[in-house]
């Protein structure tokens, strides 16, 4: 039991697996009960699944556009209910309040510092990557609310990449944003998709590419699959967002 209320590091630096068994059950009800949520009110399926698929004992990092808490319940729910586990990339501002605090830690939350060379934080997720985990990462550091929000994708995660000798899997979401309207706090139920793009890895940069540039391309080239498919799916569903 008193593991139950652990410090937050004993979570952040292991597995999900290694966890306690009460908090292990606790995290399976509570993904259950989200599934059955999401997927009566939203709606959402996710396209392309095969991408997120392990490729080899090592996990995946998978970026996303980010219009909303929503896709990230969904995002987390498929991921779990194929049998493996996610590490959520998560502002460091959520760990003011202790509740959010406690809360994300036993639910694979990694704090990060953003716009700080915060080696702990990649070190945690190098270390759940090689463990077969998957790291979900939101360049975009904040949900964007609207097309004229001003948007700054933060990098880092080809490093990661690059530490753990994993591939990203660019995936992109469309219709959560419509969830909450603005000026609004009461969801909607409507329709939602989830689409994958096709991963990449360091290995897959063009020959002329040098090896300083490697890790540039390799975000470069997320970031751009990402927004593709992000379009593909605006133009399949017009006025969706």
């Amino acid at each position: 039991m008193a593991r139950f209320f652990h410090d937050e590091d004993y979570y952040y630096d292991r597995g999900m697996r290694e966890n306690p068994p009460a908090i292990r059950a606790l995290y399976l009800v509570i993904i259950a009960i989200l599934y059955a949520f999401t997927k009566v009110f939203w709606r959402w399926r996710v396209e392309r699944p095969e991408e997120l698929l392990p490729k080899g004992e090592t996990g995946s990092i998978i970026i996303s556009n980010h219009t909303s808490m929503g896709e990230v319940v969904a995002t987390v729910c498929h991921i779990v209910r194929t049998g493996r586990r996610v590490r959520p990339i998560m502002k460091s501002e959520f760990n003011k309040n202790p509740v959010v605090r406690w809360f994300f830690a036993r639910v694979g939350g990694i704090p990060v510092d953003r716009g700080t060379a915060d080696m702990k934080s990649l070190r945690r997720a190098q270390h759940a990557l090689k463990r077969g985990e998957d790291v979900l990462i939101y360049p975009e550091g904040t949900r964007i609310r609207s097309d004229d929000q001003p948007v700054e994708v933060h990098g880092g995660f080809a490093l990661i990449a690059q530490m753990a000798k994993a591939r990203v899997v660019p995936i992109a979401v469309c219709g959560f944003r419509d969830i909450t309207p603005e000026g609004s706090h009461i969801m909607r139920p409507l329709k939602t998709w989830i689409r994958c793009g096709e991963g990449l890895s360091l290995t897959d940069a063009p020959a002329d590419v040098g090896r300083r540039e490697r890790l540039q391309w390799l975000e470069d080239e997320s970031i751009r699959r990402m927004y593709a498919v992000r379009d593909e799916l605006r133009a399949e569903h017009p006025g969706r967002r």
